[in-house]
């Protein structure tokens, strides 16, 4: 589509009852950032309360027919995805927009390929609108979705507005406080914002009996703290003129979270062993675990409203009462089909129908069973068929293949979920984004102990495949040629292990965590994996970059095959003045608490590599990495070596583990430490010119 042009979405598909909408953006160093936001407006271009305004802190809107469900990782970066229930959009509501801002002093010129896509119920691409021209702003509308005659249709917008997320919410009535005892909030903000956060915390608010809540976030540039956000208020006249507290759009409602430590125990001693609601003692067979994983998961989606519509609003179900059943048989020739379970969301009287097939302890997906599904879904006209399992499905590369009638009217869309990814959503809700009361915190907090125990056979991807051991020997005696099979499988299993580890670190830390992928936008992720198996081939190393919000850059994971270590890394910036000794003294500070065998290696503008050195070295002697021919610094490279397990698996030896273990180590012993903001620097250590 191009800027101002409009599409009425029944034209394009039958399925738009619900519809997913996706903003993204590029950048050539693989870095930057946006904050997506929803306004909701009624007949007279207006929000009726703040509560039609959805973002980060308030992440659903409109009854729940407007969601924002994050990033996601796709086959050439992240983007992140918006779910509309346009059934069930109140009827005051005209109109939706849709927008996206950026903090910190961050314009939108600086990236690239900014673009909105929107996709029917079965995933299907209906609409692609690329803005263009936002060079100068930092908030851009991408586009609207409003009502005409009873039918909803889209317009292209990309409208830009210099003064941020404060100009753009004000304009649409979005209620801005101006209490000035926020002050400390946005100075709070302002500091963060230096340090590369990307978001401000709030002061927390008092806390229910025996559950304390987590504290609420709002989008760092919703406080309208910085100078872009300074054209939205009127000048005042007279230099006697104070300048107006920080304004901002209120935040939502705090939620119920649970604590992160148990409290004390009322046991005589440590055998008595709490009571669950979930048993895992009796699990004994792969099928008991299949059967009880599901009627677990199922269950607990159905009785917290928050935790079902996370998982299934990615999949075009609507907003709507859920319900939820297991051991469902279904006609299906002469012999009847029993799917592991079905997802029942009814709204407005219309039903979204999802049969689910669960495999559990590692085991593959039958494609027999998920075919025999879809077929049974498209005859009865339900909606998706939901598979299940420990695997991690990638763009391009299909868990299991399965055959589409074309001749079929009706569509069935199949969509997979890894239990890390359940996970991954259990945890954001009881430890970070919260729930609506302490009842489903609990049954949250007692689903993820359940799928977290060892018997469950719930743990998220855990074999790098038959290929790793024969690839592993082949690099070893150099036997591994380029094209060879095994070493793609590889790759693409190395792929899904880095997608689990940033699905688990998030979760546990509450903040989003991406894998990087430089590739140019819309490039094959065939071709490019099958590059990176040739590159394995040639360098007997595994390469992957991650980045967590509001780290100061991005940690790099290498595994060579070769000599069997792991090395986790980041590279920390240097802009801030002074002489390099004093640079390098500041640093070492942040890193009291780090390990003594961390490895530091100064950054230099220009060719070659500048000088290195442990950490146990240079803090008696930090002039050591000094560059000593005068070489301008600009940064810092830090680095944790550690020895690589053998295994495939997820032994204590394995492979798995030992990446997750030096992904844990390095993140909360180094990258959590350069995240503190530096001691403020003596008048001594000031250059003089």
């Amino acid at each position: 589509m191009v800027k101002g042009a409009n599409v009425g979405l029944a034209a394009l598909s039958e399925d738009v009852g619900s519809v997913m909408v996706s903003l993204g953006w590029s950048s050539a160093t693989g870095e930057g950032d946006a904050d997506v936001s929803v306004l909701l407006l009624d007949g007279d271009g207006k929000v009726r309360s703040d509560v039609d305004f959805c973002f980060y802190n308030n992440p659903v809107a409109g009854n729940g027919s407007v969601q924002l469900l994050g990033k996601t990782p796709t086959a050439d970066g992240s983007e992140d995805r918006i779910s509309f229930d346009l059934d069930a959009v109140p009827e005051e509501i005209d109109k939706v927009v849709v927008a996206a801002s950026r903090y910190g002093g961050s314009r939108f010129g600086e990236l690239d390929d900014l673009r909105l896509t929107l996709a029917d119920s079965a995933g299907d691409g209906l609409v692609r609108f690329a803005v263009e021209e936002a060079d100068e702003v930092s908030a851009v509308i991408f586009g609207e979705l409003y009502r005409r005659s009873g039918e909803w249709k889209f317009r292209a917008v990309g409208q830009g507005y210099a003064s941020g997320l404060a100009g753009l919410a004000t304009d649409y009535g979005v209620d801005i406080d101006d209490d000035a005892a926020e002050e400390d909030a946005r100075e709070q903000g302002e500091q963060e914002r230096e340090q590369g956060q990307g978001y401000a915390e709030e002061a927390p608010l008092p806390e229910p009996a025996g559950q304390p809540t987590a504290p609420a976030r709002v989008p760092a540039q919703a406080t309208g703290a910085h100078a872009d956000d300074a054209s939205a208020a009127p000048a005042q006249d007279g230099p006697a003129a104070a300048p107006k507290p920080a304004r901002r759009p209120r935040t939502a409602k705090k939620k119920v979270t649970l604590p992160r430590t148990a409290r004390k125990s009322l046991a005589d001693n440590e055998s008595w062993r709490s009571a669950r609601l979930f048993p895992v003692s009796a699990l004994k067979s792969d099928r008991e675990r299949e059967t009880r994983a599901t009627s677990v998961v199922l269950s607990v989606m159905a009785q917290v409203p928050e935790f079902g519509r996370r998982l299934t609003a990615g999949f075009g179900a609507p907003a709507g009462r859920m319900e939820t059943f297991t051991e469902v048989t279904l006609p299906h020739g002469e012999s009847p089909r029993r799917p592991d379970g079905v997802v029942r969301v009814e709204r407005a009287g219309k039903l979204w129908t999802a049969l689910v097939e669960t495999k559990t302890n590692g085991n593959a997906l039958k494609p027999d069973q998920v075919q025999a599904y879809m077929d049974i879904a498209a005859r009865r006209g339900y909606e998706a068929v939901i598979t299940l399992s420990n695997d991690v499905a990638l763009d391009g590369s299909p868990l299991v293949d399965v055959r589409i009638d074309g001749r079929r009217k009706h569509k069935v869309a199949l969509w997979h979920l890894s239990w890390a990814e359940v996970v991954h959503q259990a945890q954001m809700l009881i430890r970070h984004e919260g729930v609506g009361n302490a009842a489903h915190a609990w049954l949250l907090q007692e689903l993820l102990h359940y799928l977290q125990h060892e018997n469950s056979g719930c743990h998220g991807f855990q074999n790098m495949g038959a290929a790793w051991v024969p690839v592993r020997r082949g690099i070893d005696d150099e036997t591994l040629c380029q094209g060879d099979a095994r070493a793609l499988e590889v790759i693409e299993n190395w792929e899904r292990l880095v997608r689990q580890v940033c699905l688990r670190l998030g979760g546990e830390l509450g903040q989003k965590v991406l894998p990087v992928q430089r590739a140019r936008r819309g490039s094959d992720p065939g071709v490019r994996r099958a590059e990176l198996a040739d590159h394995l081939c040639e360098q007997g190393r595994l390469n992957a970059e991650i980045r967590i919000e509001g780290t100061p850059g991005v940690l790099a994971i290498t595994a060579d095959l070769r000599t069997g270590k792991l090395r986790t890394s980041i590279e920390v910036p240097s802009a801030e003045p002074g002489y390099p000794l004093s640079r390098v003294k500041r640093l070492i500070r942040r890193l009291t608490e780090a390990p003594a065998d961390l490895h530091i290696e100064t950054l230099v503008d220009g060719p070659g590599a500048g000088p290195r050195g442990t950490l146990e070295r240079l803090r008696p002697e930090p002039a050591d990495i000094v560059p000593k021919d005068g070489a301008q610094i600009t940064g810092f490279r830090l680095s944790l070596f550690k020895g690589m397990g053998s295994g495939r698996g997820s032994a204590e030896t394995g492979f798995i583990r030992s990446v997750d273990e030096a992904v844990d180590r390095f993140h909360a012993q180094v990258v959590a430490q350069v995240e503190a903001p530096a001691p403020r620097r003596s008048r001594s250590e000031e250059p003089t010119g």
